[in-house]
Formats: C-alpha cells, structure tokens, sequence
C-alpha cells in the first residue's frame, strides 16, 4: 500500500514551504518583498525547523503542531506559520497511512480521530503563536484549555476562520477549489511560479480573508477580495511576466495598508503540499 516515509513527508513539506515563497503573492512575504516587519528568511528558517515536526512518523496531530510551533518560533523569533502547521500537520498524517485510498479519503480518517488531547495541544499551539487579531470567543476560548474535542471546537470557530472551516469540510477548500485550480494554472504557466501567483490571487477573488476581516473587519476584508476580482485581467486565465508589474503594484498597496491576507498564503501551502502529497502517492502505486 502506497504511503510516504517521514523524510519524503518532510521534503514535500519545505518544497511547499519554498515555492510559495518564490512567487509573487500580492499582501505576502515573498522573495520579491519583504512586508509587516517580517523578512523571507524567518519563514525559510522557520519551515526548516518545522518540517521534522511535521513529518514525525506516528505522532498526534496536535503534537506536530505545538512542537512545529516551537520550533518555528525558536528559528524565526516570531509567527510565520501557524495556520500553514494547521492545514498541513493532518495532510503529513494522512500521507503516511497505510490505506489503499486517496489522500482525501485518508484526511477524511484522520481528522475524524482528532481527540481533546489534540484540542489541548492545538490550543496551547495558537497560545504560544499569538496570531494576529484572534480576540476572544464566547466559547472554548483558546486563553483556557479546551473542554472539547479538536473538530467540535474548529465548528465553534467557522463562521470566522477559514482554517476551522476547513477541518468540519473535510479540506473542502484544499480538494474542491485550490488542486484543481493550481493543476488549471500549471497547465497553463511557463513558470511554476506564475502557476503559484495565479493561485495565490484565485484564493483571494473567491472569498474574503479570514485573517484579514479577524484584524481589520468584514469590509477591508471584502475589498480586498473585490481588489483581486478587478484585477483579473493580470492573473485570469494566468499571470504572465508582463503582467507582473500590475500585480507588484498590488502588493505595495496592500503592505502600505499593513493589509496582510495570511489565511490565503496558508491555503496556497497547503494546496501545493496536498498537490505534491498527491502526485507522490500516484508515483508510489505506480511503481
């Protein structure tokens, strides 16, 4: 039965880590530009440290993501990368599963076996990352340890933040939206990086940023989404190398606005991980 090794898992993971650092992402850290006080490298140094984490053979997911946490923020002295931990920690655990079935239907068992001791561990995570704007919730508040289980209180947070939404969809962002576009665009670039780009600006026209309207609101959120929908013309059906200018001018005024959309760049990882996770397993059964 096709599944991958810890070190193949963890290669996969810095890949993903590394191509969605080398495209343009308009609002992102990026090679192309720095931005919200943080540099390229923290995040290069902070997927090196995480990568082991993720990719630890039989450990909880919970586990891979406090101790990603961890070292991520010993290598980069600040968050660059929770939610990507969030989102790719169950596709790690799924890719090493010993189970004739795909990567979704194997995602599908793992995050139906997520526990109160993942809740815990995943809470203690989001306590030690600090994100950006998260406030407090009415209920199961991360301040305080969860009384719950992990997907009972990703439901509880939803309707806000697009990372819980996709633990109670089963991904639904990852396998119905983001491979099938990031497969269209690869299709389609003569660069993988423009492939990345034309995602990355996919993502923001199809729904608001929930890091975004958590820090800013609804509404800053919106037009950022409306932003990436009138600039389709640089990026739909691909973003080219001439038009890269327009979306380099997008970028400034995002980071101008201190408007970061950090939930789309997390998604982005998470598609290209999945991608890859995918595409190995193919080879593996193939073989």
């Amino acid at each position: 039965m096709p599944r991958l090794s810890e070190e193949e898992t963890g290669e996969l993971f810095l890949a993903a880590c590394r191509a969605e650092l080398t495209a343009l992402k308009p609002g992102n850290v990026h090679v192309h530009a720095a931005g919200h006080g943080m540099e390229v490298a923290q995040f290069e140094a902070a997927a090196e440290a995480a990568a082991p984490w993720i990719a630890a053979s039989g450990a909880k997911v919970g586990t891979r993501v406090l101790r990603a946490v961890e070292a991520s923020f010993a290598a980069a002295g600040c968050n660059t990368n929770l939610g990507i931990l969030l989102l790719c920690a169950p596709l790690a655990a799924a890719a090493e599963m010993k189970l004739e079935k795909s990567l979704r239907e194997r995602l599908a068992a793992v995050l139906a076996s997520l526990d109160g001791g993942d809740a815990a561990s995943i809470y203690a995570a989001i306590r030690r990352a600090r994100p950006g704007g998260l406030g407090d919730a009415p209920e199961q508040d991360v301040a305080v340890p969860p009384t719950i289980g992990l997907l009972d209180a990703m439901a509880l947070a939803a309707a806000r933040d697009r990372i819980a939404f996709n633990y109670t969809t089963g991904f639904s962002d990852v396998f119905d939206f983001g491979i099938p576009e990031l497969a269209r665009a690869r299709s389609l670039a003569d660069d993988p990086e423009l492939a990345v780009t034309t995602l990355h600006m996919a993502y923001l026209a199809q729904f608001p940023d929930s890091h975004i309207a958590r820090k800013y609101g609804e509404a800053i959120a919106d037009d950022v989404r409306q932003r990436a929908i009138e600039l389709k013309p640089l990026w739909d059906p691909i973003a080219h190398r001439n038009t890269m200018p327009g979306l380099h001018e997008f970028d400034a005024e995002l980071k101008r606005r201190n408007v970061n959309p950090g939930t789309t760049a997390d998604l982005v990882v998470a598609t290209i991980f999945g991608s890859f996770v995918c595409d190995a397993l193919s080879l593996a059964r193939a073989s």
